[in-house]
């Protein structure tokens, strides 16, 4: 895809692998393909861009994997002898080559659907994170505002709400972070305090999410209140039962659930 090609596509490769270990890719293919059809690990090792020596040590990789030779040396001849593939060897290329084409054929089905896709394949990345902060967001940058040690980031989230987080400005530029950047902020329960009728209340916390209480899960000690919001999305706070009966939360009950910008942790999707 060229520098200037904004369209979204899937890409992929197949690998080859023998009892968990990696027989190789395309490139090996490559190197097997091309002594079939040259004769010489001299010449096929040049057409694929690999010294003599590598080519000889990815054959013997291969030919240990396999269990038997894929490439086997020839003696006598007008040449002086050479190499070639084996039955077998032969045999890998072709199916390789059979493989590689049902793969290209999946992926040109993907690509003709490929922005519900990708957008998908992006959200099951994002499944597989595990963290111990309970709350997780994702979301786009829309505001760097940058400082001589610190910086302030403003992340919009599903609904429309946002989220403000305080990091270094080395970490700032590590992460890449600028307007139109995908991140995702991490705060814990535990850093999330519940506020219900705060209208005209003064606080120190930037970030204010409002919402209904969903769930209520009440401990020995301690409840868990997680509170619905708008665009789909929930915080979670974990809070004192006195707090629970003192601000006499309930399911259906609007709440705004509050944090400070320094509890928040950013990160970037790879």
């Amino acid at each position: 895809m060229s520098k200037d090609d904004k369209r979204i596509g899937l890409d992929g490769k197949v690998w080859m692998t023998v009892g968990g270990e990696n027989l190789g890719g395309g490139n090996r293919v490559e190197l097997l393909a091309a002594i079939g059809q040259l004769g010489s690990i001299t010449g096929a090792a040049k057409a694929v861009g690999l010294s003599y020596k590598a080519a000889w040590d990815a054959i013997d990789t291969m030919n240990n994997l396999a269990g038997e030779a894929l490439v086997e040396r020839v003696t006598g001849g007008k040449g002086g002898g050479g190499t070639r593939l084996t039955a077998r060897g032969r045999q890998l290329v072709d199916n390789f080559r059979m493989i590689e084409q049902v793969h290209h054929d999946f992926l040109d089905r993907l690509n003709r659907q490929a922005g519900d896709v990708v957008d998908d394949l992006a959200l099951f990345t994002r499944f597989k994170m595990r963290t111990s902060a309970r709350n997780q967001f994702f979301g786009t940058v829309a505001r760097v505002a940058r400082g001589a040690v610190n910086d302030e980031v403003e992340l919009e989230i599903a609904g429309g709400q946002t989220i403000v987080a305080i990091v270094t400005r080395e970490s700032a530029e590590n992460l890449g972070l600028a307007p139109g950047r995908q991140a995702f902020a991490l705060v814990k329960s535990s850093s999330v305090i519940v506020m219900t009728a705060g209208d005209g209340a003064r606080l120190s916390a930037r970030n204010r999410l409002q919402g209904q209480v969903t769930r209520l899960m009440r401990g020995a000690v301690n409840s868990e209140v997680v509170i619905a919001l708008a665009g789909g999305g929930s915080v979670a706070a974990t809070i004192t039962n006195e707090s629970v009966d003192a601000l006499e939360l309930a399911e259906g009950a609007a709440a705004t659930a509050l944090f400070k910008a320094s509890s928040v942790i950013l990160g970037v999707p790879d």
